[in-house]
């Protein structure tokens, strides 16, 4: 889809600006077919196929503060994806602040639904979906890993996600999630607790969790925190901090070919 087809968006500040010039950038002229998954624009899916596809799925998230962005920021990472065989999909969710938790969460579902009954006429396999994503996208990627409440609803196993790779992720909200402002995506305080991947973990598949050696300092933090939870319940979990990377360059690195996420997340991929 074209940018300019969706609904608009609140200003971004210059910062955030600047990153979604840059992801669009690294983007321009990478082919994806654009699929709905319901019919709200925003809740589509941008998919690139391999050549010679080896069943894997990757699915990612964009950030954006749960307010902000497109599927297309996240279309530059396919092309490393697709070149190792991996059928790739950057799904789109509604947005805050006129949709609050939980829609977005319930649009990623779905859409890992839409992929689960149609990826196998793409070349991948139903059962090597994993998911991941940049920030507020990898904040849905850990709540679609470890909650077990929504699969059956849908008519999907109870393992349909095979692991999660969030990269700059948030796994926590209210007290000690050390936010300098509540997001307005959340609604009512009650949902903080609901919308934290790490008060709630009834699932465990394998984790790589990766941040920014320079990321934002709580959010370093929740990547501990998200690591130590887990491992405490059992689960499989890698954690990848990138020498030199801030929150931003962090997400750039899922599109480097020789950058520090793409060849150890594609090894781990392989491995599990």
């Amino acid at each position: 889809m074209r940018i300019e087809d969706y609904p608009p968006q609140e200003p971004l500040s210059e910062v955030g600006q600047a990153f979604a010039d840059e992801v669009m950038s690294r983007g321009e002229g990478v082919p994806a077919v654009d699929v709905r998954y319901g019919g709200d624009p925003y809740r589509s899916i941008a998919i690139q196929t391999p050549i010679e596809p080896n069943g894997t799925v990757l699915a990612m998230m964009h950030g954006g503060g749960w307010t902000s962005g497109y599927k297309e920021h996240l279309n530059f990472a396919g092309p490393c994806a697709t070149a190792r065989g991996v059928v790739y999909a950057s799904i789109g969710y509604r947005l805050a602040p006129q949709h609050s938790f939980p829609t977005g969460f319930e649009d990623s579902a779905d859409a890992i639904a839409w992929l689960h009954r149609n990826v196998a006429e793409m070349g991948g396999d139903p059962e090597r979906i994993f998911v991941g994503g940049h920030s507020a996208g990898g904040h849905y990627a850990a709540l679609l890993a470890v909650r077990g409440d929504w699969q059956a609803k849908r008519g999907l196993p109870d393992g349909v996600v095979r692991g999660c790779l969030p990269i700059s992720g948030v796994f926590r909200f209210g007290e000690g999630s050390g936010l300098s402002a509540r997001p307005r995506f959340l609604g009512p305080e009650s949902n903080d607790r609901p919308a934290s991947p790490v008060l709630d973990i009834q699932a465990t598949p394998p984790f790589l969790i990766a941040h920014g050696g320079e990321d934002f300092p709580h959010l370093m933090t929740q990547a501990e925190e998200m690591e130590d939870a887990l491992r405490d319940a059992g689960g499989d979990v890698t954690r990848l901090s990138m020498p030199g990377r801030n929150h931003f360059s962090a997400c750039y690195a899922a599109g480097e070919e020789d950058g520090p996420w793409v060849g150890p997340a594609f090894e781990w991929m392989a491995a599990h």
